[in-house]
């Protein structure tokens, strides 16, 4: 892992959004932290419009709901957040990502799953 990153403040209008794997019409993101910053800790921003992404995650995931509504579909049942609430997903849930329109945080744990798998 590169040595870590010195402090800085990173400017959501400097944010450049970009499609995310084969559902890019579904959901933009953009990277905030990575471990190419030497840290485990991934974060950044999504856009979903009109959205029904299925996915494993493959991390642990905090997601906060900053405009509209986000729902996952898990198999124990709709977990469902607006602005300012917050959902929790732990490394192996089976979930399908929903949302008309929303923009999210998310931060995950580690950031380089990829790698890792």
């Amino acid at each position: 892992m590169p040595e870590k990153a010195p402090a800085k403040v990173t400017r959501f209008a400097d944010l450049s959004f970009t499609p995310r794997f084969e559902y890019g019409e579904m959901a933009q993101v953009t990277e905030v932290t990575s471990n190419t910053m030497g840290t485990r800790l991934g974060s950044g921003f999504g856009r979903f419009t009109n959205a029904k992404i299925p996915w494993t995650v493959q991390y642990d995931e905090v997601l906060l709901v900053l405009e509209g509504s986000l729902t996952v579909r898990t198999k124990e049942g709709d977990l469902t957040a607006g602005p300012k609430d917050t959902i929790w997903l732990p490394t192996g849930t089976e979930l399908t990502y929903a949302a008309e329109s929303a923009l999210v945080f998310y931060a995950i744990e580690p950031s380089n799953w990829a790698e890792e798998s």
